[in-house]
């Protein structure tokens, strides 16, 4: 994993700035990322959903658990996409980033079986343009694998991964690292030292991040997304 440096006085700064405009209630949850890049969102869904731009609302809820609020994707939602991808996505609605790191506790909570996942997003432009990563129980080249959504059914770009992320009804730890200049692409889940996909690819330079699963179900809480603040370009083809 390549190393991103952030002194503890400029996390803290950006902390306070993002708590000061009333954008999303970050509190002392930020997770320690070694990294350069400021933080221009978080979300633990305390205050609501608001941030976020689900394709088919009626599929999300805010659900209380042991204490905490979650955000639940429980139904699927009623969509078409252009193209074959994921369903039920939900974008956050505002931060636009070139390199990011984006860091999430999710839980699945589908009833296990092969193809049990759940998915992050990043690069989206649109429904037709943008980038994911598939958390599932068991790989094969449509399962397990970064994809890019470019005009096309998404297509895999994973030069490594695992046999399958081990699903079960815990919450898990996930965390994606882009770097648009070499296009670089690394996923964690649980132990952040070691990525368990890779890929490069610079199609997409921006876009915005999101959460949801094919077209499974399961809880988001303590979205975390440290990045370049862009404004949207003319579409890298």
């Amino acid at each position: 994993m390549p190393r991103f440096h952030m002194s503890a006085t400029i996390l803290l700064v950006t902390l306070l700035s993002v708590a000061s405009a009333g954008d999303t209630p970050c509190g002392n949850k930020a997770p320690k990322i070694d990294t350069d890049l400021p933080l221009v969102f978080c979300d633990d869904f305390s205050k609501g959903a608001d941030n976020w731009e689900p394709a088919d609302p009626k599929a999300w809820r805010i659900v209380s658990d042991n204490g905490n609020q979650r955000y639940e994707q429980f139904g699927q939602s009623k969509i078409k996409n252009p193209v074959r991808s994921p369903f039920n996505r939900n974008i956050q609605k505002n931060a636009v980033v070139g390199s990011f790191v984006l860091d999430v506790k999710f839980q699945s909570t589908k009833k296990d079986y092969p193809h049990r996942d759940l998915c992050l997003f990043f690069g989206f432009q649109d429904p037709s343009h943008l980038y994911y990563v598939h958390f599932g129980k068991r790989t094969d080249d449509h399962a397990n694998q970064i994809f890019i959504v470019n005009e096309q059914p998404r297509t895999k770009i994973s030069t490594k991964t695992t046999k399958g992320t081990n699903w079960d009804d815990e919450w898990h730890h996930a965390r994606i690292v882009r770097d648009v200049e070499s296009g670089k692409i690394e996923v964690f889940f649980d132990d952040m030292q070691k990525p368990i996909m890779t890929a490069t690819d610079k199609t997409f330079a921006w876009g915005r991040v999101g959460i949801g699963s094919f077209d499974d179900t399961g809880r988001f809480d303590d979205v975390y997304l440290f990045g370049n603040a862009v404004e949207p370009a003319r579409r890298s083809r």
